[in-house]
Parts: structure tokens; sequence; C-alpha cells
């Protein structure tokens, strides 16, 4: 990818920006291209980003961290370190006077049987173990020669969606929504700058990407509303 430590270092002045008034940070996963944790070896590099983020909970700044299908291994090291709080599934949380669905929102679809059962596979106790058994120099190069594999890393032309409705997030909060009364879903993984009004008249947001939206959402109370960080890479 292209003007990585950049977008690190842009990323992080966005951190620091965030920082100054939030009461809390979620993270919607895919915040690394690839994550695995040996129990006595990290993955190298992100040090500004890991040490912003400690800095950031270090002042009581609760920082949710949700894993995405890139960074699925995150263990203890992460948490230890930086004082994240994971979240392996979506959650529904009250803010303020709001309902919020948050999570990454990759298997939405349960017709999507292949990416369902990749996902089974990559949480699976003896899967991990056996890569585990890998050298680090091998994994890690493993693991980004898969993720080159991805949407993102073959290119990085920004997208739209034709067909808003088709979407499985949005599938997915409409009937929701039916049993349960939520005011905002607000996912990651599909790389759409969209919010859109629902069926039931909840929201929902998607929240983009780094490659050209620089995209976040911010909660000030009362509404939510779809950012652009205004900062550009140098």
């Amino acid at each position: 990818m292209n003007n990585n430590p950049e977008r690190e270092k842009l990323f992080v002045d966005w951190l620091d920006f965030a920082g100054k008034d939030a009461a809390a940070i979620y993270m919607l996963g895919d915040i690394f291209d690839f994550w695995y944790e040996y129990r006595k070896v990290a993955p190298r590099g992100f040090v500004r980003t890991l040490g912003k983020i400690a800095e950031l909970t270090d002042k009581g700044i609760p920082v949710h961290f949700f894993t995405g299908n890139h960074d699925v291994w995150v263990f203890d090291y992460l948490p230890a370190e930086t004082g994240v709080i994971i979240h392996r599934e979506p959650i529904i949380e009250q803010i303020g006077n709001k309902n919020f669905f948050l999570g990454h929102g990759d298997g939405l679809d349960d017709k999507e049987k292949g990416y369902l059962a990749l996902k089974r596979l990559f949480t699976s106790k003896t899967a991990q173990f056996m890569f585990s058994r890998l050298h680090p120099n091998l994994a890690i190069w493993f693991g980004h020669e898969w993720a080159k594999r991805s949407r993102i890393s073959k290119g990085t032309e920004p997208e739209y969606t034709k067909d808003v409705n088709n979407e499985s997030a949005v599938k997915f909060a409409n009937e929701f929504s039916k049993n349960n009364n939520i005011d905002y879903y607000i996912f990651g993984h599909r790389h759409i700058f969209l919010k859109e009004i629902l069926k039931s008249g909840a929201e929902l947001v998607m929240l983009g990407e780094w490659f050209n939206f620089f995209s976040y959402a911010k909660f000030d109370g009362d509404t939510v509303e779809l950012k652009r960080y205004s900062k550009k890479l140098q």
C-alpha cells in the first residue's frame, strides 16, 4: 500500500484531534491490514498508533477496539499494552439517550456461506494454535500476502453502492429493527462513505475508509454526523 507511514501519521493526528473532547472512541475494525500476536512476539510497526492509543486510555478515555476480518487475531497483548477494550462481536450500547448498534459489519448476511465459513476458521482455537506453530517471519509474511488478496489491497479507488437497499448492512438493520429499538447502526468493513435513513427511522452509518475519505463519525449527544478529516497526506 502506498503512503503507509504518512497515512499512519495522519491517523495518529486524528486520534490526537479526537481525544481533545471525546468521551469515548470506538474503532470498528480493520485498523491494521494484518495483525497476529504470538505469546512472546508482536507484529512490527504501528508504534505511533499504539503509543497514541495508550496515551488516550492513560488519560481515562475509553477506547473500544472491534476486531475486523484483518485484525481478528488480537489476543491479550493489545489490551494489556494500550488499554483498549476488545469486542469480538457487535454490541448494543446506550450513549446519552440513543441506542447504538456497533460492529465491524462483516458476516451480517447469512447467505454468504463461504465468508462465514472462512470467519469460523479464522476464529477457531485449533486454527489459531496451528498458525502459532509457524515461525513469526513466515506467519506474518503469509498474513500480509493473504491481505493483498483483499479489496483494499488490490486497489484504493473509492467505493460506492449502486443499490443501497441490497447492502447486507441495510438488510440486516431493517430486519433487526423490527424487534429492537435502535437509533443508530454504525459499521466499518465495507469501505462506503454512507449515512442512510432506514425504514424504521433509524440511521445507518458506514464509515468509509482512510485511502480516499479519511472519514469518521461523531456523536454530539443528539445526532451522529459523518465527517471527513480535513488534513491531507503530505
